[in-house]
């Protein structure tokens, strides 16, 4: 009887892990279809699949040989964003903080973009966290006050840890400008961005050194949402692109996360191609890519997020699992 239960979830399993590989918008539209089959697929398929793809038993990266050394110790990888369009407010002034950038829109009264790297040795304690304060550098700079009550969190786009361990304190007090704050869910930004972050800070830098990421929003530039009467921008889309170089070997791989995404969802369900965040963001990332690297990385949709070393397995399952059961 055991053999036979165990062959069942095996197979229950399997058809789960090969159901979450789907691209997302083929999920979409089987989820809609089909949304008590794709539930209890995915009850399963998620967490299996993220064990095995962390181990590197499951999924593709998108990764491509690059004969150009990393540009160690530099903001942005291959060049910053550049607006191309729509819905890319065209008022993005550049506000430079040393180990990340901002691309601040006095419009919408929040980043667009930014860029920040994260090397592997981190030197510093975290330390006490900052309080929240304006920016007098960034025009158009709201206050800490006109988040208050207003049902959102003061997400940050630089991250607190990632900076601080790295950087030291100085560098993490102007991450708590607001400058570097957008409007996020708690279920959001407690949940797959805070795990995303850790990732990055904790895991792919001990696995592949240096790590490059661009975080942003996406706004809707034909109905816009604002926080109350403060005239700051409400997002409906944020994103994260995140680039290491092992090597000579490039990779990338693009999130893409609803406003509204649920507490415990697994970021491998929002992955994107580079060329359709482009798309949806009316950015250019990348830029500094050659022709050759640049058009296939950006097309390619990968399918898991990337392995850790084996070590940072368990550590991984318990900083997801205990919130996703």
């Amino acid at each position: 009887m055991a053999s036979v239960l165990l062959v069942v979830f095996a197979i229950y399993a399997t058809l789960g892990e090969w159901f979450v590989h789907h691209p997302r918008k083929w999920l979409d539209r089987y989820e809609r279809s089909y949304p008590e089959i794709a539930s209890v697929l995915e009850w399963i398929g998620n967490p299996v699949s993220d064990i095995t793809d962390s181990l590197g038993f499951t999924g593709n990266d998108c990764v491509y040989e690059y004969d150009t050394v990393a540009p160690s110790g530099e903001v942005c990888f291959a060049g910053e964003p550049a607006r191309m369009g729509s819905p890319a407010p065209d008022d993005i002034i550049v506000l430079d903080r040393g180990e990340f950038k901002i691309g601040w829109s006095p419009s919408l009264r929040h980043p667009v973009w930014v860029a920040y790297h994260v090397v592997e040795d981190a030197r510093h304690a975290s330390g006490e966290r900052p309080n929240f304060s304006r920016d007098n550098q960034a025009p158009n700079c709201p206050s800490p006050d006109d988040y208050k009550k207003s049902g959102y969190d003061r997400g940050h786009m630089a991250p607190n840890y990632a900076i601080v361990t790295r950087y030291g304190e100085w560098l993490q007090k102007r991450t708590f400008l607001m400058s570097n704050i957008a409007p996020q869910t708690a279920e959001l930004n407690r949940g797959v961005w805070r795990e995303l972050e850790h990732r990055i800070a904790e895991y792919w830098t001990r696995k592949y050194g240096e790590i490059w990421v661009i975080v942003g929003c996406v706004s809707d530039d034909t109905a816009r949402t604002c926080i109350g009467d403060t005239g700051i921008d409400v997002p409906n889309k944020f994103y994260m692109l995140v680039v290491a170089q092992d090597g000579y070997d490039v990779r990338a791989l693009a999130v893409i996360l609803p406003y509204d995404v649920p507490y415990g969802a697994y970021a491998a369900r929002y992955l994107a191609s580079v060329d359709e965040l482009e798309a949806l963001t009316g950015l250019d990332f990348l830029s500094g890519l050659p022709e050759f690297i640049g058009s296939p990385l950006e097309a390619q949709l990968p399918t898991r997020l990337w392995p850790v070393k084996f070590v940072d397995i368990l550590d991984q399952l318990l900083s997801h699992y205990s919130k996703a059961f």
